[in-house]
C-alpha cells in the first residue's frame, strides 16, 4: 500500500543512531528550503480544497432572504398602492444531476493525480540531492586526481630540465614535459571551477554552501539489484510509478469529464423550500400579516443548446484520446528506463570491478615506466603518459561509484520505491575520516607491495 513519503521521515531518523547523517541532514535542509517542494506541496492542497468544492454543489444550500417591495398601480378606474415586505430562510437541493456528480468525480480523481505528483516531487527531491550531494564529492574526486597529476607531472618536468642543464636530453624532452605540464595546469583549474558549480547546485537545494562532506567508505559494496530479475523492476514499475499513477488518474478525470460532457442531454431536478414572514400593507391598513411556507420541485428538460453540448462531448472525446495516448507514453518511457538503469547499474559493477584491476596495473606500469627512464630505456613522454593514465583510472574508479549510487536510487524512484530510508541507508556508508579517492591510491599501493 502506497503511503505518502514525507509522514515516516521522523521515525526513520529516530531509529538510526545519530552518526554519518551529513547526507540526511543535506535532505532534511532541502526539505525546508526547496520551493519545488514546496510548490507541490500547495498544488496538492489547493486540489484538495477543488475537491471539496465540488462536492458543496452535492449538498444542501441554506441561506437567509429578505425582501422589500413599494407597488403603484395607476389604472383607469383607480389607483392603488402597497409595501410588501418578506424575509426568512430557504433552502435548495439538487435532486438529480448528474452533471454535477460527474464534474465531482473529476475532481477526485485530479486530487489523486496532484497526490501522485506530489510523491513523485517528493522522490525527485531525494534523487536531487544526492546527485547534487554526490557530484559534489566526484568534483572534488576530480580536483584530487588532477592536483595529484600536476604535481607528479611538475616533478617531471623539473626533472627533464635538470638532466638536459647536465646533457643527458634534449631539449625536446623538456619541451614535451612542459607542455604536459602547462595542460595539467589547466585541467586542474578547470576541475576547480567544475567543484565550485557543483557546490552551488548544493547550495540551490539546501540554501547553505557545505564545507565539508563526509564520503563513501572504501568497503562500500556495490551490490546487484534485489530482485535480479529486470521484468520484476519492470512489472513493480509498472504498477507503482508516481508518474504512470498521475497520468493514470488523469486519464480517469477525463473520461469523467466526458460524463459530465454527455450529461448536459440529462433532466434536472432540484428541491426547493422557504419558510418566513410576510406582511402586505396599503397605506395605515394591513391587508396580511404571518408566515409563509412553499415547497416545490423544479425540473429542466434541455432540448436544444445550439449544437453545443454535441460539439462538447466531441471536444471531450478527443481529450480522453490525448490522456491516453500520454498514459501509453508514460508507461513505455518506465518500461525502457527501468531496464535501462538495471543494465547500467550492473555494468557499473562490472566496470568497477575491472577498474580495480586496471589501477593494480597502472600502478605497475608507472613504476616500471619510472624505473626505464631513469636507466634510459624509455623517455619522458612514456613517463607522462603512464602518470596522466595512473590518475584518470583512479578518477574513473570513483566516478564508477558514484554513478551507481545515482543509477540505483534513479531505479528506486523509476519503481516507485524510493524513500527517505534509502537515502539512510545510504548514509550510513559515509564517513568523515573517509578521504575519497586519495584513500584508494594508498590502498592500491599497499596492494603492489605488501611489505608497506
Amino acid at each position: 500500500m502506497k503511503k505518502r513519503l514525507l509522514s515516516g521521515l521522523v521515525g526513520l531518523l529516530a531509529a538510526q543512531p545519530a552518526l554519518s547523517l551529513d547526507l540526511v541532514e543535506t535532505y532534511e535542509k532541502a526539505l525546508s528550503y526547496d520551493s519545488g517542494i514546496a510548490a507541490a506541496r500547495a498544488s496538492y492542497e489547493a486540489q484538495q480544497a477543488a475537491s471539496d468544492v465540488s462536492q458543496s454543489y452535492l449538498l444542501p444550500q441554506i441561506g437567509v432572504y429578505g425582501e422589500g417591495n413599494l407597488v403603484d398601480l395607476d389604472g383607469s378606474t383607480a389607483d392603488y398602492s402597497y409595501r410588501e415586505l418578506s424575509y426568512g430562510i430557504q433552502l435548495s437541493q439538487p435532486l438529480f444531476r448528474a452533471d454535477i456528480w460527474f464534474r465531482h468525480d473529476t475532481s477526485q480523481f485530479q486530487t489523486e493525480s496532484a497526490r501522485a505528483e506530489y510523491n513523485l516531487a517528493q522522490q525527485q527531491l531525494i534523487l536531487d540531492v544526492a546527485t547534487a550531494y554526490f557530484d559534489v564529492l566526484r568534483a572534488q574526486d576530480t580536483v584530487t586526481t588532477a592536483g595529484a597529476t600536476e604535481s607528479a607531472i611538475q616533478r617531471q618536468y623539473e626533472q627533464a630540465q635538470e638532466r638536459f642543464d647536465v646533457g643527458l636530453i634534449a631539449i625536446t624532452e623538456v619541451y614535451e614535459a612542459r607542455a604536459s605540464y602547462d595542460d595539467s595546469k589547466s585541467q586542474r583549474i578547470a576541475a576547480e571551477n567544475q567543484l565550485n558549480i557543483a557546490r552551488e547546485q548544493l547550495a540551490r537545494l539546501t540554501g547553505e554552501y557545505a564545507e565539508e562532506l563526509e564520503n563513501l567508505r572504501q568497503n562500500f559494496p556495490l551490490s546487484r539489484p534485489e530482485p535480479m530479475n529486470p521484468a520484476a523492476w519492470e512489472a513493480t514499475a509498472l504498477e507503482q510509478n508516481w508518474s504512470i499513477q498521475s497520468a493514470l488518474h488523469l486519464l480517469d478525470a477525463s473520461e469523467s469529464v466526458l460524463k459530465e460532457a454527455k450529461a448536459g442531454h440529462y433532466p434536472t431536478l432540484d428541491l426547493s423550500a422557504s419558510y418566513g414572514d410576510t406582511n402586505i400593507a396599503n397605506g395605515t391598513s394591513s391587508q396580511f400579516d404571518g408566515t409563509q411556507g412553499t415547497v416545490g420541485l423544479t425540473l429542466n428538460v434541455p432540448l436544444y443548446a445550439g449544437g453545443g453540448i454535441q460539439a462538447g462531448v466531441r471536444q471531450q472525446r478527443s481529450q480522453v484520446t490525448v490522456a491516453e495516448q500520454t498514459l501509453n507514453t508514460v508507461r513505455r518511457d518506465v518500461r525502457v528506463n527501468t531496464r535501462s538503469l538495471y543494465l547500467t547499474i550492473n555494468n557499473n559493477i562490472e566496470t568497477a570491478s575491472a577498474l580495480e584491476r586496471t589501477i593494480i596495473s597502472r600502478r605497475s606500469a608507472l613504476d616500471a615506466t619510472r624505473a626505464g627512464y631513469d636507466v634510459g630505456t624509455r623517455n619522458i613522454v612514456e613517463v607522462l603518459d603512464a602518470e596522466r593514465a595512473y590518475y584518470v583510472a583512479l578518477r574513473d574508479y570513483a566516478n564508477v561509484r558514484y554513478d551507481y549510487v545515482n543509477n540505483t536510487l534513479q531505479l528506486k524512484q523509476a519503481a516507485g520505491t524510493l524513500s527517505p530510508g534509502d537515502l539512510i541507508e545510504l548514509n550510513n556508508w559515509l564517513s568523515a575520516t573517509a578521504p575519497g579517492i586519495e584513500a584508494l591510491a594508498s590502498d592500491q599501493e599497499t596492494l603492489e607491495d605488501p611489505a608497506r
